[in-house]
């Protein structure tokens, strides 16, 4: 009835409303639309989404789902005009967004009915080329090969430093944050963070760390700096390894931290004391999984420690989605994995879980202090980079912090232990 009552309205927001509806699957419309014709529909109240080009409906009709909302809020053919929480929070509480996994395709009477409307509003034509921040990894290879992924990594990481720095703050810490309350602010709590991971790793003035994914090196400059660590960090990022070296040196840390450019298959010259894996295993892959932890397991000495820091997917099991707004634009070929996956795991081995440490609610505060961020200095944003890259990470984080909060995502370290050498605290208290 009410995709029927829509239809018959007389303005381009009342039609615009019945795509939304059809799209997601829902007699429920969660937003108001405004028209490019600056025509108005939907709850009063409710966050508004305006559609600027009939551009959007084509990319809707190729694309009837999360990947064609995607590309045209990346593109600026669909903007909104009123909180980027609020405004995400509705949509995704409605229809197909509601569901976890992927979204259920339309039926043939759905498509049928979408087609319809588009032609009435005039959005009938070819599917539009993509936005030039789609990832097409295609012509790399096999999925996670190194090869391949070396360029999914260039694609996420390689947008400019100076953007990172914009969105991250002046920690460049690209993970979870560990808050003691709302109001610590973000770069004390990665501060925290850091000194956490440091202190379950165990590490003392000598001790040598591998730390895997090491980003523009933060983590590296905080274990060589407060600990007198011994610091090996490997990303294969080009950019990322430019900036980090750059900051070893302005903190004098130059002959206790060697960066690299290389890819954790390729290390060789262990053994290592502790290794940490911040914000990295997302990129390993579920069929690589075992490898990885092998070739950790490799690298440690007995009694050693490994700091596994990686978010999981908590709503359930899910496979791995090519068509999904985060495989394009953000994490191409990256999978989450439950949390009992990655103990699993770990536990096959060899190496002895002895903590496991949910962060979940640290995840959803330190994404809010990036997408402000982000907000804040949006004019800088675009400049370091282009508007859709600012777009892609506004959506991105956004909705990333929603799930945190809702459950739907969680992150999770887990530290184990070699066998064979000392052991760790009787308890917890020995780190936290």
């Amino acid at each position: 009835m009410w995709r029927w009552v829509m239809a018959q309205g007389r303005t381009v927001a009342d039609r615009l409303a019945t795509v939304l509806g059809t799209v997601l699957g829902s007699d429920r419309l969660p937003v108001r639309l405004r028209g490019w014709d600056g025509s108005l529909s939907g709850p009063a109240g409710a966050p508004v989404v305006a559609v600027r080009d009939r551009r959007a409906l084509r990319r809707l009709l190729w694309s009837p789902g999360q990947l064609g909302l995607g590309r045209a809020y990346v593109s600026g053919d669909i903007d909104i005009e009123d909180d980027v929480f609020d405004t995400f929070a509705a949509l995704s509480s409605a229809g197909r967004l509601a569901e976890t996994g992927p979204m259920r395709p339309l039926s043939g009477a759905e498509r049928l009915a979408l087609l319809r409307t588009v032609a009435g509003l005039g959005g009938l034509g070819r599917d539009p080329e993509p936005p030039a921040e789609e990832a097409d990894l295609g012509g790399h290879g096999l999925r996670h090969s190194r090869r391949r992924d070396a360029a999914a990594i260039a694609h996420h990481y390689d947008v400019g430093n100076d953007f990172y720095e914009l969105v991250l703050g002046p920690s460049m810490v690209y993970s979870c944050a560990v808050w003691d309350s709302p109001d610590t602010g973000l770069d004390a709590a990665q501060e925290a963070k850091l000194d956490l991971v440091c202190r379950k790793l165990g590490l003392t003035k000598g001790a040598r760390l591998l730390d895997v994914g090491c980003g523009w090196g933060s983590m590296a400059i905080h274990a060589a700096g407060r600990y007198g660590a011994t610091v090996v960090g490997i990303t294969i990022s080009e950019e990322q390894a430019t900036l980090a070296r750059k900051r070893v040196a302005e903190a004098g840390l130059t002959d206790k931290v060697e960066i690299r450019v290389q890819d954790y298959r390729e290390v060789a010259d262990g053994p290592f004391d502790a290794i940490s894996s911040i914000g990295m295993a997302e990129h390993v892959g579920r069929a690589r999984l075992g490898d990885y932890v092998d070739q950790l397991v490799a690298l440690l000495r007995p009694g050693g420690r490994l700091l596994n820091h990686a978010i999981a997917w908590n709503a359930g099991e899910t496979g791995w989605d090519e068509d999904t707004f985060i495989a394009r634009y953000v994490f191409p070929d990256g999978e989450l994995l439950p949390l009992g996956t990655m103990v699993g795991a770990i536990e096959a081995g060899g190496l002895e879980v002895v903590d496991v440490e949910a962060l979940r609610r640290h995840y959803a505060l330190t994404l809010r202090a990036w997408v402000r961020n982000l907000e804040e200095h949006w004019d800088d944003a675009v400049a370091a980079s282009t508007e859709g890259r600012a777009r892609v990470w506004r959506l991105y984080m956004a909705a990333c912090a929603l799930a945190f909060e809702s459950g739907a995502m969680g992150v999770d370290q887990v530290l184990a232990v070699k066998p064979g050498g000392e052991q760790p605290p009787l308890r917890r208290t020995g780190w936290v």
